[in-house]
């Protein structure tokens, strides 16, 4: 009979090629989490041929998928199993036993030919039917069970894994940007700030966000400077679109907890609800506010400009409600427990 695939292997194949090609077609968190628990299950039984294979699918498996959950996913539950399966594979693989000649290992595996290989290589018939796909031979075929390649792919899996792990969820040092907005008496430069965030294509609208956060929640802040770093705190969240990691959340939020929601003004419109939403228009008004000599173009009009309105307590409790639904839009959107995104 011609070898074929389980119709729940040709699935988990179609969801998770969705998953990595970042074009899902399921919840990528929960497949995720399903994965690495059967990853888990498998190391039970890699004492017998069929837990040497699956070793060697799963290992595959997770190697694939660990860029996506260090990319796109917040859920320390699920790093915490990834590096769990990953460490248990380790501990079974012996590099030293690599007989294989220079450069025969398989490559391309974070990729849809990944999961392929991956799910394919749990099972004799799925092996079957990749041998024959991809016109596999021999010593081909075997070099995916080789001991040096898995652990070579373990390994890197479980260092990216770790490293995304601290970054998601660990501490972000961003002192290094005093240096670049703190002028020489204490003060900050607020251009400066916005010059930053308006260099969108070197993903710094995050980092300079977390500044402004750290340096409100610090109170080193002259009454002057409040409103630009307020406006720069602000900019640094609403642009950016993919959302921001828990360990910028965390002070995102407290800094945005210093705002009173609860107040009221007369005023018909605010200053900054004339900025037509890009950067460059934001960027415009903000470096007017602080340097108009220097830039005098600005979207504001005149009658709006009148510090006493950019000041207004209610525009900066309409400003903090729409940071924070923003935040909680990157917690439907790159998931995780309540508790991943706290202390």
């Amino acid at each position: 009979m011609t070898p074929a695939l389980t119709d729940e292997h040709s699935e988990l194949i179609s969801d998770l090629s969705g998953i990595v090609s970042d074009y899902p077609c399921v919840d990528p968190e929960a497949t995720l989490v399903v994965l690495a628990d059967d990853a888990s299950d498998a190391l039970g039984r890699v004492g017998s041929p069929e837990g040497r294979r699956e070793r060697t699918g799963y290992a595959i498996l997770l190697y694939a998928t660990c860029w996506y959950v260090a990319a796109r996913v917040f859920n320390k539950s699920l790093f915490v199993s990834y590096t769990e399966a990953l460490d248990g594979f380790r501990a079974t693989l012996d590099p030293a036993t690599c007989t294989c000649p220079a450069d025969s290992h398989p490559s391309d595996l974070d990729s849809e030919y990944g999961i392929e290989a991956g799910v394919s290589l749990l099972t004799e018939a799925g092996r079957a039917v990749f041998a024959e796909d991809y016109g596999l031979e021999g010593e081909e075929l075997v070099a995916f069970d080789c001991e040096g390649f898995l652990a070579d792919l373990v390994d890197q899996a479980a260092g990216h894994v770790r490293e995304a792990y601290r970054n998601i969820f660990g501490g972000v040092d961003v002192s290094h940007l005093d240096a670049e907005f703190v002028r020489d008496d204490g003060g900050i430069d607020i251009v400066a700030v916005q010059e930053s965030i308006r260099r969108t294509w070197e993903n710094n609208t995050g980092p300079v966000a977390l500044w402004a956060a750290r340096r409100r929640l610090s109170g080193q802040v002259r009454d002057e400077e409040r409103l630009g770093l307020f406006l720069c705190m602000w900019m640094g969240i609403v642009q950016t679109y993919e959302g921001l990691p828990p360990s910028y959340a965390r002070d995102l939020v407290a800094a945005l907890d210093t705002v009173d929601l609860d107040v009221s003004c007369d005023h018909p419109r605010h200053p900054w609800s004339t900025a037509d939403g890009s950067v460059q228009s934001r960027y415009r008004a903000v470096v007017h506010l602080y340097a108009p000599e220097d830039h005098p173009d600005t979207p504001v009009p005149a009658e709006l400009s009148a510090r006493e309105l950019w000041e207004c307590p209610v525009q900066y409790a309409e400003l903090a409600r729409k940071a924070q639904e923003n935040i909680k839009g990157w917690r439907v959107m790159r998931g995780g427990e309540d508790e991943d995104w706290e202390d």
